[in-house]
């Protein structure tokens, strides 16, 4: 347990190991703050968050770190706010913050143009055999594997967000075809740079050669890739996922890569992170896992730190916009 401090004094929980690894504003002006700071390195699962709960802490600054209803009532009556480092909330107890009355704040905006150019530093690792080969050439093996163009192929975008957007303009000049889904559809954009519309996402994942998933992870999302979805899919499709694990069945998505019905699976996200030496998508064939850096740069950092930093500031101290997730400022 850590030392008690005078009420007016603010001790905050930093978890999020890419905002205290990565240089930047964003470390001076947390110092100036003059906060008791305690550093973890996350993302933390329930069982330690539970432990540090009971330190009496004023604000969360994390990062997918499991905030439960548990954490939170744990946390009270001290806990004042919880600034995400990012904008994915899924770890988040959503509802219960609403009912305790704790304010969610988020960063979106910062990191879609780094996350969709890691979408194609993915699939041009794949398409072009690009880690196998430059690992064979490390050991002395002039391995020489023959793949694939991208020009002319179609990409089927599962979320047109923020995210969804840069890979379909990177798409478009890479001279791929674009399909895509969101139930929320932004006519000027698609009319802009030639998106078709798909009338379901199964259209998209009939017709697409390579499908790139970038939607929120929630109930109707979570294990939407399924066995029968890969089904339905053309043979050798390429999916890359940038979103969250726990959007594909991961054993479904193992079987087809050992069967050749899926060509190649990238993916900068596991359904348990970080994944156990055994998780079968660290040897399956043709698939590529990055460890979640995919908005992990030198530009990209500083400014979600810096969103989600002033975020908090600006909560504490009731002045200035929030970019709250949930509705309760």
């Amino acid at each position: 347990m850590l030392p008690s401090l005078p009420h007016n004094f603010m001790r905050i929980l930093l978890t999020t190991c890419s905002y205290q690894d990565t240089p930047g504003p964003h470390h001076a002006l947390m110092a100036a703050q003059g906060w008791d700071l305690v550093r973890e390195r996350g993302p933390l699962g329930e069982a330690r968050m539970l432990e540090l709960a009971a330190n009496d802490f004023d604000a969360f600054l994390c990062g997918d770190d499991a905030i439960t209803r548990a954490v939170l009532e744990k946390s009270l009556p001290r806990l004042k706010v919880i600034s995400k480092y990012g904008i994915g909330l899924d770890k988040i107890d959503l509802p219960a913050t609403r009912e305790f009355n704790i304010p969610v704040l988020f960063t979106p905006g910062v990191n879609h143009t780094t996350v969709a150019e890691h979408t194609f530093g993915l699939l041009l690792g794949l398409t072009k055999h690009i880690v196998t080969t430059a690992a064979a050439a490390r050991q002395g093996e002039w391995l020489r594997l023959t793949g694939h163009e991208i020009l002319g192929k179609t990409i089927g975008i599962i979320g047109l967000g923020r995210v969804g957007k840069e890979v379909a303009i990177r798409a478009r000049a890479f001279g791929m075809d674009v399909i895509g889904y969101d139930p929320i559809w932004d006519e000027a954009f698609a009319a802009a740079h030639q998106v078709t519309r798909g009338g379901s996402m199964d259209e998209v994942l009939v017709r697409a050669d390579v499908v790139s998933l970038h939607c929120n992870l929630a109930a109707e999302t979570r294990g939407m890739i399924h066995r029968e979805k890969i089904a339905s899919m053309r043979d050798g499709v390429i999916i890359i996922n940038c979103a969250r694990g726990e959007i594909v069945e991961t054993a479904d998505v193992v079987a087809a890569l050992h069967s050749g019905k899926i060509g190649g699976y990238g993916a900068d996200v596991l359904d348990c992170e970080p994944p156990p030496a055994a998780h079968p998508l660290l040897s399956s064939p043709n698939c590529v896992i990055t460890p979640h850096i995919g908005s992990r740069t030198y530009e990209s950092v500083p400014r979600q730190a810096m969103k989600s930093l002033t975020n908090l500031i600006n909560a504490l101290s009731g002045t200035g916009e929030t970019n709250c997730a949930n509705g309760v400022i």
